[in-house]
């Protein structure tokens, strides 16, 4: 395929908003902030938006990177992104949520789950605390099986099964997210320490390892029904997720 080069004025504008991060496979493309206008509970807020795509090839040279896009198909994949609100890089006080995408919590409002409560209930607190940023990790789809190993895993639930057991039947682990991409687009955009959104260990221990400072963390419980129950239960009996201040799921 023949590529165009591009437009100098074009190149200049785009140029300015991509940012390098090295990685042991490579690099991340680190594009924006663009600012984004969310509707939070019938209220608008103004967030920073950044996307991220990992790549093989490490170069400054981000026009030949821009001209790689056309031809290559990435609607077909998945990329990741932050949202940022406030002063984020420069402020004392910051919170964070890593959230995993999930397509039918996150775009349907599935109450099998609390996904969905959980990315809105986030933004809010963070809009609300002042400054932080929401990652959106979209290689995470059902704890790291993906949408489709998620429907099967679906069917055995309907079936009986809970959420760790479905996922093991199908041959996974319980969990297989990885957080180092996001660690690493942490970095880059903030050098202080953080307070994390999370009922999950999981995350508390991934950024303790890649060596952040974490201030304290801030349990996100909520949206229990008869159709998310058993999957909330479960979070806590066998994922090891942690009921902090609030109580979850009680008889």
């Amino acid at each position: 395929m023949t590529q165009t080069k591009l437009d100098s004025k074009v190149l200049s504008i785009l140029e300015d908003k991509i940012q390098l991060i090295k990685t042991d496979k490579g690099a991340i493309y680190l594009v924006g902030p663009i600012r984004l206008p969310i509707n939070l509970y019938e209220e608008t807020v103004v967030f920073q938006w950044y996307c991220w795509l990992n790549c093989e090839e490490v170069t400054e040279n981000y026009e030949r990177i821009i001209q790689k896009l056309s031809s290559v198909n990435l609607a077909e994949l998945q990329q990741s992104s932050v949202l940022v609100y406030g002063d984020f890089e420069y402020e004392d006080d910051a919170i964070i949520r890593f959230h995993s995408i999930c397509h039918t919590g996150d775009i349907f409002g599935s109450k099998r789950c609390d996904c969905g409560f959980q990315l809105k209930q986030s933004l809010k607190i963070i809009s609300d605390h002042g400054t932080g940023a929401l990652f959106y990790l979209a290689n995470h789809e059902g704890r790291g099986i993906g949408l489709f190993s998620k429907a099967m895993a679906y069917i055995l639930q309907e079936n009986g099964l809970d959420t760790v057991e479905a996922n093991e039947a199908l041959g996974f682990v319980d969990d297989s997210r990885n957080y180092g991409d996001a660690i690493l687009v942490l970095k880059a955009i903030r050098k202080k320490t953080v307070k994390l959104i999370t009922n999950n260990p999981n995350k508390l221990q991934a950024l303790k390892n890649a060596g952040l400072e974490v201030s304290g963390r801030e349990p996100i419980w909520g949206d229990i029904s008869e159709y998310n129950e058993k999957y909330l239960k479960t979070k806590i009996s066998k994922s090891g997720h942690l009921e902090g201040e609030e109580t979850c799921c009680n008889d």
